[in-house]
């Protein structure tokens, strides 16, 4: 059963708080995942419960380990429980002030050594006004949901000290994710970038009636959605033959949406309340059972990936 004594703090207990609280956990850390009320962090608990009950049912996991994983996470309204923690994760609501304000007070509470991290999308700079040791913040990009995608993004400001950066690369590496370094910081980092450069355009396609949001989900399911997989937009374009992609794109680079607003369509379904999966009806029409069948085959598929990846590395360490 493994376990390493270090302590974390988790700020915050929502989507992802949450799900950084039970990856810490079972690589061992004991946690404490500070909310702002009894009820959610009951909430919380039984949601880790949940996930790593799927973890053990795709066999990912033992039942031991789950059981000794969700008996190191320690629930608590107090931020100043976060005190003893050598590595802060801030997973709080996009309330910059409140950001900003956890930060100051963790700065005040944690050792000198400790690391403060956001787990937003936000660069470190922006939320560094009240800490004084401004060395030891660095950004921590999880991507939802935590337990589930191994990518965090790692980004220092420019006053992080290298040092930071390496020791939470290792720390997240240790517990199973893959942590990148983003070498300067930009607005929302990279994935996001490019997931929403992709989505602008579809956005775009539907808006402009060129095809069904259906016909746009399917294609980009059955192509890219596929091999991007396997290998990203720059290997694919050099494994497809870089003179070609370079040509391909000085013809279609002109034609592609660069608009810096959403398309109206989607504003004006965003302004009479329609939310997607959540209300039934988004740019698609839903009903609540065909959306958790949805989030349901997406995580099994999740699931599968990173047994697949778990099998791989047996593979290698036999």
């Amino acid at each position: 059963m493994h376990t390493n004594n270090r302590i974390t703090a988790v700020i915050g207990n929502g989507i992802i708080g949450h799900g950084i609280a039970e990856v810490m956990a079972k690589a061992g850390w004991t946690v404490r995942l500070i909310g702002r009320s009894a009820a959610s962090l009951a909430d919380s608990q039984e949601r880790i419960r949940l996930s790593l009950a799927e973890f053990v049912e795709a066999a990912l996991l033992d039942a031991g380990s789950a059981a000794a994983a969700q008996a190191r996470i320690v629930p608590t309204t107090d931020l100043a429980d976060a005190a003893p923690a050598e590595l802060v994760f801030e997973a709080v609501p996009e309330d910059m002030d409140l950001k900003r304000d956890i930060f100051a007070q963790l700065d005040r509470t944690c050792a000198p050594a400790a690391i403060l991290a956001s787990s937003s999308g936000h660069p470190a700079s922006e939320l560094d006004t009240g800490v004084t040791r401004k060395e030891r913040m660095v950004a921590a990009h999880f991507w939802y949901p935590p337990q589930l995608l191994p990518l965090v993004e790692v980004c220092g400001s420019p006053r992080t000290a290298p040092s930071v950066i390496e020791r939470i690369c290792l720390d997240l590496k240790a517990a199973g994710k893959e942590p990148v370094v983003i070498n300067h910081e930009l607005p929302g980092f990279i994935g996001n970038r490019i997931q929403f450069a992709a989505l602008r355009e579809a956005w775009s396609l539907w808006a402009a009636g060129y095809a069904s949001a259906e016909a746009i989900d399917a294609i980009v399911r059955n192509s890219i959605g596929r091999r991007l997989a396997v290998t990203g937009p720059i290997e694919s374009a050099d494994l497809g033959g870089l003179d070609t992609m370079y040509h391909f794109a000085r013809f279609l680079n002109p034609h592609l949406d660069t608009s810096t607003e959403p398309p109206s369509a989607i504003k004006t379904l965003v302004d009479a309340g329609h939310r997607g999966v959540t209300t039934g009806v988004g740019v698609r029409v839903w009903d609540r059972a065909q959306g958790n069948a949805l989030l349901s085959q997406r995580r099994q598929e999740l699931l599968r990936w990173l047994k697949a990846d778990q099998d791989s590395k047996n593979s290698v360490a036999d």
